[in-house]
């Protein structure tokens, strides 16, 4: 009789990528990055009747070398721009992006010179959520797809290189902030 029938049916041929992410998505510390109405929405959900904590988030970083998520809620404007970059940079990898807000994901009703035009003009965005300002249920069902990304995230090397990737096809296809055309 060997080790395989005495533990549970699959239980040695979990990868250690598959614990990783179930480890990860189970522990997201959030660094909210409240700039506009949509910071009220993210605020309610911290409630008990939308818990944050069901999703392992009770923790919400007051810094962003403690933080692997970073909720962008709201319009960005090019002065807050570079923070908002200099924010993102601090975080730890892995580190994950929802812009929340029609604001926050293509500038929203304010098309002008001050507004950035979509924060993943500055940073790398995983999920985008729509609204005006998007309900606290709505953010909810995005950290949902936020987890499942998470969860089939690739660990070492691996993950250095998607994401080199991801940020050089968004330097190539987006203009930076501060450059002339």
């Amino acid at each position: 009789m060997g080790i395989e029938e005495k533990l549970p049916s699959g239980f040695l041929l979990t990868t250690v990528e598959q614990v990783a992410g179930w480890a990860r998505k189970s522990s997201v510390w959030p660094a909210t990055f409240g700039l506009a109405c949509c910071a009220i929405e993210m605020m309610a959900t911290g409630d008990p009747r939308h818990d944050f904590s069901r999703w392992g988030m009770e923790r919400a970083s007051a810094t962003p070398r403690q933080a692997d998520l970073m909720i962008v809620a709201g319009r960005v404007s090019q002065k807050m721009a570079p923070v908002l970059r200099q924010i993102y940079d601090q975080m730890t990898e892995p580190k994950w992006v929802i812009a929340m807000g029609v604001c926050a994901s293509s500038g929203g009703m304010f098309n002008n010179y001050a507004i950035v035009q979509g924060v993943d003009h500055v940073v790398p965005v995983d999920v985008y959520l729509p609204g005006c300002p998007p309900r606290p249920e709505m953010l909810l069902d995005a950290i949902v797809k936020l987890h499942d990304q998470i969860q089939n995230t690739k660990l070492g090397p691996q993950r250095q290189k998607q994401i080199a990737e991801l940020e050089e096809a968004k330097r190539r296809r987006l203009p930076l902030l501060g450059q002339g055309a």
